[in-house]
């Protein structure tokens, strides 16, 4: 509390009741809130599970939690810090049975949507939504439709309510105004406009009418979308008041971030939830609201004044990024959007000012870069850069930022920096598929889908693990012409071709036996991931990808990680798991538009890097110096573009923005960039980018000059530093020197620690590094599949029997009809449909797995039927603080807790064979568990049990306070051994059953 100004210590400390937090940039709003939470814990207010802290993002979700942990000196269980979304769907998850949903449902992605219409196209009875030409071209408006009216909670019946009306009233004066402004229609004669009106009420019909099959389209595949989990979470709570009051009793505080960018149906959850106590904290900011894309509300601040009257308010003004001329042309630049801001809005409250006062002291840079043409502002912008770098020892190439209002703008940037050798990131959320280790994997399946696929077989040949000399490749690439051959064809006819080189010909002989093994795969119907993970380890490719630690690589490894999650998606998701229907899949995607959805974190991209990324991606950033580049006429601000449709304003439920909306919020957009610098803000532009007119400077600058920016021009461009472009100009790469590696190692590390990672670092560190620092993708096995099945199976089983559990206690009158607990066939059934088939060898292996585990459950039923553990908790998630000289957080989930009268049993199954004896090392997960239940969950432990689901035996047993102490100090000595960064190999007999022995140069 002693490092908070006095407004933060306000918010902090703030008893009951809403309260309002308007936060400027830069003054530390993360760090209110994460304090707030410490602080209601420590003092014992409430319990950390009895709070729900919600933000926009998983990247600000992640980052509130990192830092509530280090906060808080004990660790917690069951910390409800999320997404809206999140939130949503693990309440959703756990109860939407109460109203008819499936609690497996599955989560579409963007992507999935498309392809789910795409293939139901005909469902959808549409006409002018599918023009003839171009059936498909709605497909995406038509989905971004049904987002925005799930924005506002506006239900498939809503919408069809509406149009009925609408067809009944269309001869009121106020259904006419809803659909076509009242200037054109009075231009209309009554024949005309009554057509105009018919034919619009058919469109509204036909878009209410494919609302309605989409959303019955979702419920047939067992599947929900985004905007679902809000909505049915609202229907759950509104028609279970029971759960609504379990919940309203369980989150006794809750905090909203990023209030700004809440939409209207999430404002709606968080004060059905918080009523009646309304123990609301919200933290925003209206100048910053910048997704007005994803239904943000920028009214929210306002709302929430009127719907709380007696809320307590909180201005954080006292900046803690920026220099003070930084804040001051910014907050000159934002009044362009007076008199739509709040502060003008709540004039009348003298309290309300929101000049932010900068913390720091000095004066900043902020200077107006020209160029003749865009390749001139580029190498200012680069030369700039280098010339900030060399001036101060203290600077890294992370205080850098290049800040895009598109990711297409950022290709010139990136070609510059690769020339003058200086390490970037390009932070970007799509492009996974354009990446090289994806493209090389799959062209390699597509090789495999048709051997005649020269352009695949080109790039297969090009690898570099080969090491074909390159005119052996182009030769045969001669030959393949000359005879028309493909190239596969050709590589079988290299004994009889001339000018392959013997060495070459022993390769092509090597590459053709690998399809020739790999192919094989496929006709034996192996799943997809079985394929690539034969492909990366049989040619070499993952141990050419491990050998090596840079930038590079790690970034590869990084991609393929993200790529490989792709592919297992894919296959939990259908029964027909092969190459040729993943494929398929990718050219659906590709034709929809999907580019690879691409998950950053900009800590492991590199720690010493310059970042290019858009203003958007920037949002909750800071850099020493930044620079906002492309500044130019219809590019920032960007060109307005309407919605393909529109909501009908009748069903719009927020309150509606005033003014040019679109500049507005391109404005606040270039605000929040220019609130990211801290010492350093440039804005460039050029003349030339290449059309036949000169460009405009963009709108923003003319602003800025009013405000007291001076700016340059291209006839008197600034002077650029000492040896241009060349490659040595910055010195040595400073990324992957000696010095950096420690740093490096530090910045890949778990922020967190677990019985697994532990496990693995004492049996071998080399083992390790391919787990959790390079976290290469691992083959799986039937053991696995099988275990996780079980898994899934009882925690299934166990919710449906509390759930049947808690219906009988609410039937007050006795009804003897009141379901019991689940059955045998239900067990079964359960079972059946979660059975995971992956990994099996052959069918007959898996037959054999799959009535193991019938057999085992049908034991597991008869032996408890008549005395039901009574289940607290399923996998139950904990963070355990391990305190030594230094604190680590140690993560783990337990798979059951039963409640007794003397305590709590904490329960692990085991799919494998009953031991005679139970080693002190075998004892060390549930002595872990037992820790947490002691230390964080404050519960008496009676009792912990290994369940042998096969034999349905127990060994149970109990660590005494030596154990528990020895193995504290056994996890501490394991982690700073982590910590050091350093992973040398343990070869011996354990490698046999290493997954990585396939690419690992140690393996004994």
């Amino acid at each position: 509390m002693e490092n908070l100004n006095s407004e933060q210590q306000q918010a902090v400390i703030h008893d009951d009741g809403p309260l309002l937090i308007v936060a400027g940039a830069g003054t530390g709003k993360t760090t209110v809130i994460t304090q707030r939470i410490s602080y209601l814990i420590n003092e014992k207010k409430c319990r950390p599970e009895e709070i729900l802290a919600l933000t926009f993002t998983d990247k600000a979700a992640g980052e509130m939690e990192e830092r509530v942990d280090r906060l808080l000196p004990y660790g917690y269980v069951d910390l409800w810090i999320s997404t809206f979304h999140a939130f949503a769907e693990r309440i959703l998850k756990d109860h939407g049975l109460e109203i008819g949903l499936p609690n497996d449902f599955k989560l579409l992605s963007a992507t999935q949507q498309w392809l789910i219409v795409r293939q139901n196209l005909d469902k959808f009875n549409l006409d002018y939504y599918r023009p003839l030409g171009n059936p498909t071209k709605f497909i995406h408006a038509l989905i971004k439709h049904f987002s925005r009216a799930k924005d506002e909670n506006i239900s498939a019946q809503d919408y069809l309510k509406y149009v009925e009306d609408l067809k009944m009233n269309s001869d009121s004066a106020e259904y006419v105004r809803t659909i076509i402004d009242e200037e054109t229609a009075n231009q209309l004669s009554k024949k005309e406009l009554k057509e105009v009106l018919a034919h619009e009420i058919l469109k509204q019909e036909e878009v209410a009418n494919a609302y309605h099959i989409y959303q019955q389209l979702l419920l047939d595949n067992n599947a929900l979308d985004f905007g679902d989990l809000i909505n049915y979470c609202l229907k759950l709570f509104s028609e279970r008041k029971n759960l609504l009051a379990k919940y309203r009793s369980q989150f006794k505080y809750i905090l909203v971030d990023e209030f700004q960018d809440v939409n209207y149906a999430q404002y709606e959850l968080v004060k059905i939830i918080g009523a009646p106590k309304n123990n609301i904290t919200v933290v925003g900011d209206d100048d910053q609201s910048i997704y007005r894309f994803r239904g943000a509300s920028i009214a929210n601040i306002l709302q929430f004044k009127d719907d709380y009257p007696n809320l307590k308010e909180i201005f954080l003004t006292a900046n803690y990024r920026s220099r003070q001329n930084i804040l001051d042309l910014s907050y000159k630049f934002i009044q362009q959007n007076n008199p739509y801001r709040l502060e003008v809005k709540l004039a009348k409250d003298k309290k309300l000012c929101k000049v932010l006062r900068a913390e720091q002291e000095g004066i900043a840079e902020i200077s107006h870069l020209h160029g003749h043409a865009l390749a001139d502002e580029v190498k200012i912008t680069v030369e700039k850069i280098i010339e900030l770098y060399n001036k101060s020892k203290n600077t890294n190439w992370s205080d850098f930022a290049i800040l895009v209002r598109a990711n297409a703008s950022a290709n010139n940037f990136i070609y510059a920096l690769e020339r003058a050798d200086i390490p970037y990131n390009f932070v970007a959320s799509r492009g996974l598929y354009a990446k090289n280790v994806v493209l090389d994997i799959l062209a390699y399946l597509k090789l495999l889908d048709n051997y005649h696929e020269s352009s695949a077989m080109y790039r297969i040949l090009s690898l570099p693990i080969w090491g074909f000399d390159a005119r052996d490749i182009i030769n045969l690439n001669y030959w393949s012409k000359r005879k028309g051959w493909s190239v596969y064809e050709s590589m079988k006819q290299t004994a009889i071709l001339n000018n392959i080189s013997h060495e070459g010909k022993k390769r092509f002989e090597q590459i053709l036996g690998l399809i020739d093994r790999h192919g094989q795969m496929i006709r034996e119907n192996k799943n997809t991931t079985e394929i690539i993970q034969a492909f990366l380890i049989d040619t070499g490719y993952l141990k050419n990808l491990t050998a090596i630690d840079n930038q590079i690589h790690r970034e590869q490894l990084n991609y393929l990680n993200q790529f490989y999650k792709k592919v297992q998606e894919f296959e939990l998701e259908t029964d027909e798991k092969g190459v040729r229907n993943f494929l398929a899949l990718i050219g659906l995607e590709l034709e929809s538009g999907e580019e690879g959805t691409l998950k950053q974190n900009l800590e492991e991209e590199g720690p010493d890097a310059v970042k290019i990324m858009t203003v958007h991606a920037a949002k909750g950033l800071e850099f020493k110096y930044v620079f906002i580049v492309n500044l130019v006429d219809k590019k920032f601000p960007s060109v307005s573009q309407s919605e393909p449709i529109e909501l009908p304003e009748k069903l719009i439920k927020e309150i509606t923005a005033e003014g040019d909306i679109h500049l507005q919020e391109e404005r606040r957009l270039f605000y929040v960039g220019m609130t990211r610098a801290k010492e350093g803000l440039y804005f460039t532009s050029a003349d030339d980018y290449g059309g036949n007119r000169k460009k405009k400077l963009s709108r923003f600058l003319i602003e800025l000059s009013e405000a007291g920016l001076e700016l340059s021009s291209s006839e008197s461009p600034l002077p650029f530093t000492r040896g241009g472009l060349g490659r040595g100009l910055v010195g040595e790469d400073k990324l992957d020197t000696p010095n950096k590696k420690k740093e490096i190692i530090e910045n890949l590390l778990p922020a967190t620690f677990s019985f697994s990672q532990i496990r693995a670092f004492e049996s071998c560190p080399y083992q390790y590094r391919f787990a959790y620092i390079l976290k290469v993708p691992t083959k799986g096995n039937p053991q696995f599949s099988f275990g996780k099945t079980i898994h899934s199976t009882l925690q299934k089983y166990f919710q449906l029997a509390n759930l049947r559990k808690m219906s009988r206690q609410k039937n007050l009158f006795g009804d003897e009809t009141a379901s019991k607990i689940p059955t045998g066939e239900e067990l079964l059934k359960i079972y059946e449909t979660s059975f995971i088939d992956d990994w099996y060898p052959d069918r007959k292996t898996k037959e054999q797995y799959f009535e193991k585990g019938k057999k085992a459950l049908k034991e597991f039923y008869e032996k408890h039927k008549d005395n039901l553990p009574e289940v607290k908790f399923l996998e139950y998630p904990f963070n355990l603080k391990i305190k030594n000289d230094a604190v680590y957080a140690f993560f783990g989930v337990i798979d059951r807790v039963d409640k007794t009268n003397e305590g709590i049993r904490i329960v692990d199954y085991k799919t494998g064979r009953v031991k005679n004896k139970l080693e002190p090392e075998d004892k060390e997960q549930l002595l872990i568990y037992q820790l947490a239940a002691q230390e964080v969950m404050k519960e008496k432990v009676k009792e912990l049990i290994f369940y042998y689901i096969e034999e349905n035996k127990e060994m149970a047993f109990l660590g005494t306070d030596k154990e528990l102490d020895k193995l504290k100090k056994k996890i501490i000595a394991i982690i700073e051994e982590i910590k050091k960064g350093s992973f040398p190999p343990k070869p011996g007999n354990i490698c046999q059953w290493c997954d990585f022995n396939s690419i690992c140069e140690f393996k004994g």
